[in-house]
């Protein structure tokens, strides 16, 4: 089994990415062929000319939300929100800083107040309940919260929209699927235009901002998150399955075609996944991914590792630094790749 220290790797901090490239597919893309190990260099915008026309194109077109809200309590002193997901009723899902106590209000500007109902059992989440109804509530939510960008990005500036994808419709997210950064609506509308394209909507929720804290992978609790698959887009999706290929823009994408597949069917589904990828796992519906790169140790690093070896490859997977995987991330780093959230991308073969 293996442990945490195997999905390890240094990299320089310069390397991490503050902004997004203007115009997004100008953003490098790492190509890795699974089958001849080859590995090369080109833009995400010679995308169409990397993959044959068999591939069809998914992507995740959930939301991100302004979901970041700053208050104060109301016997004083600064509270800091992150709105993980909705529960009805005027009722969200929290992370607070610093944690707050059963029936705690809180202040916020546009005269809106929330109180603590419930704590959590591993004590890390809060259910607040807000003053107002919907969807007067999600107006002021809107104009008072900020995007939740995570915290390895330090500079400022960033707009919401550099944050969501342009093809982002539904859900309420927490993070934004990044591997549909890249693209711009030239590129989109080419793509609809030669090839498959299909959405899903997976909500990314409070699991991305979370280490993974025990040694061994057996151990760790994966996040729940909420998809909907569309019946169309399920019967696209069963037909590419035997006739064509693939191509998941993201791991929220990957993530959810391996929870709604079954045989050689993706069923028409509004539910929750906590799968937990990672090698030796073998993927049943995605045959290509493109996708950002991750940081050292976390789950999205885990399922991209098992997507490159044994049995997704021919190649056993040990620990990362001497996988195919990992091999090409030290490529990306001496050619001065950008990564995490606003870095460069990788496509898997």
């Amino acid at each position: 089994m293996f442990t945490l220290s195997d999905f390890d790797y240094d990299l320089p901090v310069d390397r991490i990415a503050q902004k997004p490239v203007i115009p997004r597919d100008q953003a490098k893309l790492l190509v890795v062929n699974r089958a001849t190990k080859k590995i090369t260099h080109h833009l995400v915008s010679d995308l169409l000319e990397l993959v044959t026309p068999q591939f069809h194109f998914v992507a995740n077109n959930t939301k991100v939300f302004p979901a970041r809200l700053h208050g104060q309590r109301q016997t004083g002193g600064k509270v800091e929100l992150l709105l993980t997901r909705p529960l009805g009723k005027s009722t969200y899902a929290c992370i607070s800083k610093p944690g707050l106590k059963l029936n705690t209000r809180i202040v916020f500007s546009h005269n809106l107040t929330a109180r603590v109902s419930a704590i959590s059992k591993h004590g890390l989440e809060r259910n607040i309940v807000f003053s107002l109804p919907e969807p007067d509530l999600r107006e002021v939510l809107l104009k008072i919260g900020s995007t939740p960008t995570p915290p390895y990005i330090k500079k400022s500036g960033s707009s919401h929209n550099d944050y969501q994808t342009i093809y982002a419709k539904y859900g309420f997210s927490a993070a934004a699927p990044t591997a549909g950064l890249h693209f711009t609506p030239q590129l989109l509308e080419k793509i609809k235009a030669e090839r498959k394209w299909d959405e899903i909507t997976l909500n990314v929720g409070l699991g991305t901002f979370l280490p993974v804290k025990t040694n061994s992978l057996a151990d760790h609790k994966m996040h729940r998150e909420t998809f909907t698959i569309s019946k169309k887009s399920a019967e696209s999706l069963t037909y590419s399955l035997t006739h064509n290929k693939l191509l998941a823009i993201g791991t929220t994408t990957a993530r959810t075609l391996e929870t709604a597949v079954s045989g050689q069917k993706i069923a028409p589904l509004s539910g929750s996944t906590k799968i937990f990828i990672y090698p030796p796992y073998r993927f049943s519906a995605v045959s290509a991914l493109l996708t950002n790169f991750h940081l050292p140790k976390s789950t999205l690093l885990m399922m991209v590792s098992a997507f490159t070896s044994f049995p997704n490859s021919d190649t056993q997977f040990t620990n990362f630094k001497s996988s195919l995987l990992g091999s090409a991330y030290q490529i990306a780093i001496a050619n001065n790749y950008r990564f995490f959230s606003y870095g460069d991308a990788m496509l898997i073969l």
